[in-house]
């Protein structure tokens, strides 16, 4: 039986190139999910194009990015991992930033969210966490979207920098999270595989991607970063590109069809 994994893009709405790029991917069905900055400056614009794609639209709740010249500051991600462990977040800020930013995606799709994550996986920190999955009860009862697991995926043949990210990211919050997520009822992917230090180009992404792919198990999530072009020229959109290349390549066919893996939205019944 084909392993059904979510290939998850990230970052919708930050900019028009990750955009077309996400778009694009999707119309391909290279993407069965894309996570959405409800404020991001190009979101608005573009949010209606997803509707008609076969693919789970998220809201990817923001805590540390200052999206636009005139955005609120956001604190470093340090600080807020530092301040959530500490208990010294402020839930009335907290529940403030999670109301914009559903309002705003509800606003630009004209629905809920299928789903809810977090950018640099905020969404499963102390303090966050529980106010966000309250708020996702009071907001939606019972027909709640589904929330996105940390817990690292299998890491053979992935190198020691990438599997410790990994593990580290999981250690944050996926236990935790997993744990509430069962006791409200709510789905989740199995595991997260995807986690690399977004650099290396295409040669290493493609070896990355054929490693993931090799670990995947039934309902995991592969998140990427992809982008149509790099017009800024930085290091980070140069690796986006990099990442639209390879997933855009008929190569992933083959890579797919080689360990059993058909990319898929989240089955109705994943826990």
């Amino acid at each position: 039986m084909s392993k059904r994994i979510v290939v998850c893009g990230d970052d919708f709405g930050m900019n028009a190139d990750i955009d077309e790029g996400m778009i694009a991917l999707a119309g391909m069905g290279r993407l069965s999910a894309v996570s959405c900055l409800a404020l991001g400056r190009s979101f608005a614009a573009n949010a209606r194009r997803l509707a008609s794609l076969d693919v789970d639209v998220g809201l990817h709740v923001n805590f540390t990015e200052s999206l636009g010249p005139d955005a609120e500051p956001m604190p470093a991600l340090g600080r807020l991992i530092f301040n959530a462990y500490a208990g010294r977040l402020d839930g009335e800020w907290i529940d403030a930033q999670l109301a914009r930013q559903f309002d705003a995606f509800e606003a630009a799709t004209g629905r809920a969210p299928d789903y809810v994550d977090g950018h640099q996986h905020v969404h499963q920190l102390p303090g966050i966490r529980d106010r966000l999955l309250a708020l996702l009860k009071r907001r939606y009862g019972a027909s709640r979207p589904w929330v996105r697991q940390t817990a690292p995926g299998m890491q053979s043949g992935i190198p020691l920098r990438e599997s410790l990210k990994a593990r580290i990211i999981g250690s944050l919050g996926a236990a935790a999270l997993a744990r509430e997520a069962r006791k409200e009822g709510l789905r989740t992917n199995r595991r997260l595989l995807g986690v690399y230090g977004f650099d290396g180009g295409k040669r290493r992404y493609a070896d990355l991607l054929q490693n993931w792919l090799f670990n995947a198990r039934d309902c995991d999530l592969l998140m990427c970063h992809p982008a149509a072009a790099c017009k800024d020229g930085s290091a980070m959109s140069r690796q986006r590109r990099a990442e639209f290349d390879v997933l855009a390549s008929p190569k992933l066919g083959d890579w797919l069809v080689n360990n059993g893996v058909h990319i898929s939205r989240l089955p109705a019944v994943a826990r």
